[in-house]
């Protein structure tokens, strides 16, 4: 599927399960059942379209760089979108087969059905540092050579992107202040980073004169020739650049075709790489200096990469036991107990959870703990020992759940926690923190940008607003339904 003014694509292969009504702006699923996960796929995948109609009209109808770079950023991002969300839809429909053909072998063990918990995983205070050569940012020699960048993260079919950087060689880290939170995350989750750039030349259609050569030109003009010389160069309506001709004092026009990203470098983030500090990974570069889209990379990013598991973050279990008091048998305390992070947390009264009073008791669960159920003559499981070292010193805490079925569940509970524990590994030594990233703003996709003439310091009286415009007033062709859709695209996510 192609969109006007962009090369991306979207591609089905015939005869597969997923057929594509695009024109329809639809997706019917002819192999898969009306599941409630499929309904909601398929209503993600008509938003993602919605969106990519509205970014095209943008993109056809923008006139000023920065607009036309964050519709094609919006275009990119829909298009990786809607290729997840394909994904997804045709494993459900391989899992959904898998489970209607398999058998399940009579000897599978209760271990072999459990899952891990899900968590959430953050990427925050992203910093790729470049490389620039001593005589373009110590001496400032050479062409100003100039990007837009932007990075893509993906876990899962989750799919967000940074804000977009111009990027000079002024700069000597790429910076993305705002954090990503991906909250559906297993431990074996695989968090792909690429960046991606759009060169920007010196000879694009607004301001593209050297500020040095223009300034000259235009005190030696005189006054109302400059205004002349100004007025072509900003492209005002009437000019060879506004009817899509050339100067004999700029380069040729660029095309009606929009920018266009090119993937500049990528990575894989892994469990293994969580820590709860700054860290540095290896990028893989994916072009070389002849680009105009190349950057000087060292190679390498840097970010915070935490991660949360729900066994840390949320209540597991919790429930009323009975707790044997030290060095007497049939001495028992009743406590309303909560497994939550690495802590059984023992509460006189359930209420005191939610008041943040200091629990009576807190008994570690960790990897290290043993937990073991003792039975009666009829091998029905009644008490359970919880037992820890402490230094040299093991300590063992006995409690008693109100009936059999509470202690069979408190054992399920206990196993799927040490099993979680085992999964997420070191994200379970402690809880690490995470910042819920704030609401993204739309970009001042519609905000004036200023141009050569806008730059120019020169003599004289006001010029009246109306000659400053220039080509600011084909903005309005931008109609406020395309400015509603993008709002609400970027508010979404």
């Amino acid at each position: 599927m192609f969109c006007r003014n962009h090369r991306s694509r979207v591609t089905v292969a015939r005869g597969s399960a997923l057929e594509m009504e695009i024109r329809r702006g639809r997706f019917r699923l002819s192999l898969l059942g009306d599941t409630p996960q499929d309904t909601d796929i398929q209503k993600k995948i008509d938003h993602e379209l919605r969106m990519r109609e509205g970014a095209c009209k943008l993109l056809a109808a923008c006139t000023q760089r920065e607009q036309a770079l964050e519709a094609t950023k919006s275009l990119l991002v829909c298009n990786s979108r809607i290729m997840a969300y394909m994904a997804e839809l045709q494993r459900m429909k391989e899992a959904q087969v898998a489970q209607r053909t398999a058998r399940r072998p009579s000897d599978a063990g209760p271990m072999d059905d459990r899952l891990p918990c899900r968590g959430k995983v953050c990427v925050s205070d992203l910093r790729i540092p470049l490389m620039w050569k001593d005589t373009e940012y110590f001496k400032n020699k050479g062409d100003l050579h100039r990007c837009a960048v932007f990075c893509l993260l993906q876990l899962g079919v989750e799919i967000y992107d940074t804000e977009m950087v111009l990027v000079d060689r002024t700069l000597t880290d790429i910076c993305f202040e705002n954090g990503v939170l991906f909250t559906e995350a297993g431990p074996d989750f695989e968090l792909k980073v690429e960046l991606y750039s759009a060169g920007l030349e010196e000879d694009s259609a607004l301001g593209n004169t050297p500020k040095k050569l223009a300034s000259k030109l235009s005190s030696s003009l005189g006054r109302s020739s400059g205004k002349r010389l100004r007025a072509a160069l900003d492209g005002a309506p009437g000019s060879p650049v506004s009817n899509g001709g050339s100067s004999p004092l700029l380069l040729p026009a660029p095309s009606v075709a929009g920018p266009k990203y090119h993937l500049l470098a990528h990575t894989v983030l892994s469990l293994a790489e969580v820590q709860d500090s700054f860290r540095t990974h290896d990028l893989a570069i994916t072009s070389n200096e002849e680009r105009s889209f190349w950057l000087p990379l060292y190679g390498s990013m840097c970010c915070r990469l935490a991660a949360q598991p729900n066994c840390m973050a949320q209540q597991m279990m919790c429930g009323f036991l009975k707790l044997q008091q030290v060095g007497e048998q049939q001495s028992w305390v009743r406590l309303f107990c909560v497994l939550r992070g690495s802590n059984l947390l023992c509460y006189r009264r359930p209420q005191d959870t939610e008041a943040l009073v200091e629990p009576a008791l807190t008994i570690a669960i960790n990897k290290e703990t043993r937990i073991r159920a003792t039975e009666d003559a009829r091998n029905k499981p009644q008490s359970m020992s919880v037992t820890n070292r402490y230094g040299g010193e093991e300590v063992t805490h006995t409690l008693l759940a109100e009936s059999r079925a509470d202690t069979q569940r408190w054992m399920e509970a206990f196993w799927q926690h040490f099993y979680d524990l085992s999964q997420w590994k070191q994200c379970c030594d402690e809880l690490m923190k995470i910042e819920v990233p704030s609401p993204r703003k739309p970009p001042a996709l519609l905000a004036k940008q200023g141009s050569l003439y806008h730059e120019m310091a020169l003599p004289g009286p006001a010029v009246p607003p109306a000659a400053c415009e220039g080509l600011l007033l084909q903005d309005n062709a931008v109609s406020a339904e395309i400015r509603a859709l993008l709002s609400s695209y970027y508010s979404d996510r």
